[in-house]
């Protein structure tokens, strides 16, 4: 019951960066007003680079390339564009534990379970940012999470790699990890199609908010 509760989009095509920020904004003063449902909101970004609240300017390779905007997120730079599936997670945080280190915890679960519905093995590394996995003898990054949390309200979220261009990763560092490569379920050879990435997370989303209420427990 609480699932249906919570609005799911997916919006075709290309989303503008600005729009959807602005669009996060507006849902999460929605929401923390009593105004809105919580929201999960799936898009893809035409090619841009974001910069987070840790952004080093030596980490923008090629500042002329794309667009560059500040996304007000936590962690570094960051790349979006066709191919990649974008999650922005808006969920009241108030009522679920206001555990922000947990939360990114669950978000990390919800990639690597939904990864796994697609064949895809994959892990959190220590002292690594994003999700990993295993391209022929290398570990390579497949998936990104930068999370903000307004009055309790999560907004932004993870991005995984699908079938991206991965030479427009070659502009920036990373999220700030330059000794290892990107990867995409397309490289993988594992299915590219974005609908199955997006009925793995619907799968695997009663999970993840099964985390979010064990750490409501724990408080």
């Amino acid at each position: 019951m609480e699932q249906a509760e919570i609005e799911w989009r997916v919006s075709p095509g290309l989303t503008e960066y600005p729009a959807a920020l602005a669009g996060m904004e507006e849902r999460v003063a929605a929401i923390h007003a009593g105004e809105a449902r919580e929201l999960i909101w799936l898009l893809e970004h035409p090619p841009l680079y974001t910069a987070g609240t840790s952004a080093a300017e030596a980490e923008l390779l090629s500042p002329d390339r794309f667009p560059i905007y500040r996304a007000g997120r936590g962690g570094r730079y960051t790349y979006h564009g066709p191919g990649q599936r974008v999650v922005y997670v808006l969920l009241d945080l108030a009522k679920r534990g206001r555990d922000v280190r947990g939360f990114v915890h669950a978000l990390e679960g919800w990639m690597i379970a939904a990864l796994g519905d697609l064949g895809i093995e994959s892990r959190r590394e220590p002292g690594r940012i994003g999700i990993w996995t295993d391209d022929g003898e290398a570990e390579a990054k497949i998936g990104a999470i930068g999370v903000r949390v307004r009055r309790w309200v999560s907004f932004h979220g993870m991005a995984i790699n699908v079938a991206p261009d991965l030479s427009h990763f070659e502009g920036i560092v990373p999220c700030g990890i330059a000794e290892y490569p990107v990867t995409s379920l397309q490289r993988l050879g594992k299915s590219a199609a974005m609908e199955s990435l997006d009925r793995a997370l619907r799968a695997q989303f009663g999970d993840f908010l099964r985390q979010l209420k064990g750490v409501e427990e724990k408080t």
